[in-house]
């Protein structure tokens, strides 16, 4: 999913602490698909409660939003809207590789090879209306803002960068780049202590902060040519051209100027025109000047929604519930928007 350019991208490894009183934009869909495909049982399944309604996200929401609160970070949450006509292809092109995957999923189950359906089961995640609406219910109460798009949730996380409205956007795609945002800061979703996948190897995953000038002064690029770039890669608008990686992308598209250019430069057999995602990049729908406000944590409704409805550990959500409050409490960021009474 997304532009993945990251590598060619001048970044900056900082700490969480360098963080705290920050407002950041969470990039919602990419961070639910994290955690329905991370937070699973051995054999790869689900979370789920004793009427097996998934619970996943749930879990990733709650305690990762806590764990960024009691930092200091306030995370305003953005989702998408209607995709426009031509990801139409990439969206059916995923839909059929997450049913494939399903399919090997159920067949490693049927088989007892735990790591196999493991391995399948993180690709076979679908994001259900039902899944959203319970996301957006949990952030709510949790006091966290949501921000619904017009369009693609990473374009608007640029528009309330560019508008000063949050700091940075908090992804892991480089889109928000290509949509213009100044800052992106990678690995919020999943810093910490991780294991190594299939290894016995733990390694610390911090932040990266990834700058829109950093990138034109060090590779010599414009915003145009960002574009050029992540339409060689590849968007989620296009498959990338053959043979072009993100090394070979960043040569060419140093010596184009205009999508013309661009046109005339590459064989380009895709049903989608590049000037239509070039313009999609440069212009597109969102909703600006939004206004952002957090509350109060609702921890009765938390409660009732995690513990009574859903079957989560009281002692866990209650004990989460009070580190975050002695967070709020101790801290000189406990604003009167945020201050639990």
């Amino acid at each position: 999913m997304g532009v993945q350019i990251s590598e060619i991208l001048p970044k900056k490894t900082i700490e969480v602490d360098d963080l705290k009183g920050r407002t950041l934009a969470v990039d919602a869909f990419l961070w639910l698909y994290q955690f329905l495909s991370i937070i699973r049982q051995q054999d790869g399944t689900p979370l789920m409660d004793s009427k097996g309604r998934i619970t996943s996200h749930l879990s990733g929401i709650f305690y990762r939003n806590a764990k960024l609160l009691s930092a200091g970070i306030r995370p305003v949450w953005v989702f998408d809207g209607k995709p426009p006509p031509f990801k139409a292809g990439t969206i059916a092109q995923r839909s059929e590789a997450k049913n494939e995957a399903v399919q090997e999923w159920r067949a490693a189950i049927a088989e007892g090879n735990v790591e196999a359906a493991r391995r399948a089961a993180q690709g076979a995640v679908f994001l259900t209306s039902e899944i959203i609406e319970q996301s957006k219910q949990l952030l709510t109460y949790m006091g966290i803002p949501v921000v619904q798009a017009p369009s693609e949730g990473e374009a608007q996380c640029a528009q309330l960068c560019k508008e000063g409205t949050v700091w940075a956007v908090a992804s892991q795609d480089a889109d928000s780049l290509l949509f213009g945002s100044p800052r992106l800061i990678r690995n919020l979703s999943v810093y910490g202590r991780r294991k190594v996948p299939r290894k016995n190897v733990y390694v610390e995953v911090k932040p990266e902060l990834i700058e829109l000038k950093n990138i034109f002064s060090s590779l010599s690029l414009t915003q145009d040519q960002l574009i050029f770039v992540g339409l060689l890669v590849g968007t989620d608008f296009n498959p990338g051209i053959s043979g072009f990686g993100p090394k070979r992308s960043l040569e060419l598209a140093r010596k184009l100027k205009t999508i013309d250019e661009f046109k005339a430069s590459v064989k380009w057999d895709f049903d989608v025109q590049p000037e239509e995602i070039f313009d999609f990049f440069k212009n597109p729908p969102v909703e600006k000047n939004v206004k952002i406000l957090f509350s109060k944590p609702q921890p009765e409704k938390i409660i009732s929604m995690l513990v009574d409805e859903f079957e989560f550990s009281e002692e866990r959500i209650s004990n989460t519930l009070n580190e975050i409050k002695s967070s709020f409490d101790s801290s000189n960021l406990s604003s009167s928007l945020l201050r639990w009474k």
